[in-house]
């Protein structure tokens, strides 16, 4: 299970090293699932619509014009551009999001100090069979992290915590989040390179880890709690040895 950050999609598209080492592993055999955002697409589509962009927390207040742009960015231009240079890469990829199939359902998240975050939900029970079948007939799933929710309304969610909670239903051996910085890093800007939850809750808590990489700590976490044996954040080094041997970034392990 791989969840590409929305950084590493703006503008072209994944790195060229990022693809050649995706590619390299699917051609090995390996069964891989492809999780991602957009948080930057999202922000300049917004913008282009004099929309105002809104967070609270790290997650993005969501009214129905802005859930609009998210659904129309996530699920159209971001999945079909990545699927596209996946395919000329050599792989046979198929663009979906959450809410196809089912495989992702959510609840509306729940009002925070009266902030009421509107079309955002948070994952609630994940459906694999979908992935699974896709995987089944030798293609590679890359799914936009848009979920289904109450009444059949679309959701935005986190997509660090639904590449955690499908890593999870689907029983995967290793999730990898890939990002734009080698791994988790220190109050010093050291690299860690191992890390359990307890220690990971301790560096939130003093600080040291900000921005989107605490979301990312919190879905590393969880996945590990639940049962995956391998979860990494890998950078633009380590990309090739993390997808190949489970080697290099950050690794996060139960304890």
């Amino acid at each position: 299970m791989v969840k590409l950050g929305g950084s590493l999609l703006d503008q072209d598209g994944p790195p060229d090293a990022l693809l050649r080492a995706l590619a390299t592993a699917w051609g090995a055999g390996r069964r891989l699932v492809i999780l991602h955002g957009g948080g930057q697409h999202i922000d300049r589509a917004l913008a282009a619509r004099g929309i105002r962009r809104r967070v609270h927390d790290g997650l993005r207040i969501t009214d129905a014009a802005t859930l609009e742009v998210v659904v129309s960015v996530l699920a159209g231009l971001v999945n079909k551009s990545l699927v596209a240079r996946l395919i000329a890469a050599g792989v046979k990829a198929v663009g979906l999001c959450g809410a196809d199939g089912g495989t992702l359902m959510a609840e509306f998240h729940p009002r925070d100090n009266g902030i009421d975050y509107g079309f955002v939900g948070r994952i609630a029970t994940v459906d694999p069979y979908p992935i699974q079948a896709l995987l089944d007939a030798r293609m590679l799933p890359v799914v936009a992290s848009v979920a289904l929710g109450p009444r059949g309304k679309l959701l935005n969610v986190n997509a660090d915590a639904a590449a955690a909670a499908l890593a999870v239903a689907l029983g995967a051996q290793r999730l990898v989040f890939c990002t734009d910085v080698e791994g988790l890093l220190d109050g010093n800007r050291n690299l860690v390179a191992r890390i359990d939850p307890q220690g990971a809750r301790s560096l939130m808590a003093c600080g040291a880890v900000n921005g989107g990489m605490r979301p990312k700590l919190n879905a590393c976490i969880e996945a590990v709690s639940r049962g995956v044996p391998d979860v990494l954040i890998a950078g633009p080094s380590s990309y090739q040895a993390v997808l190949r041997e489970g080697m290099g970034g950050t690794c996060v392990v139960a304890g």
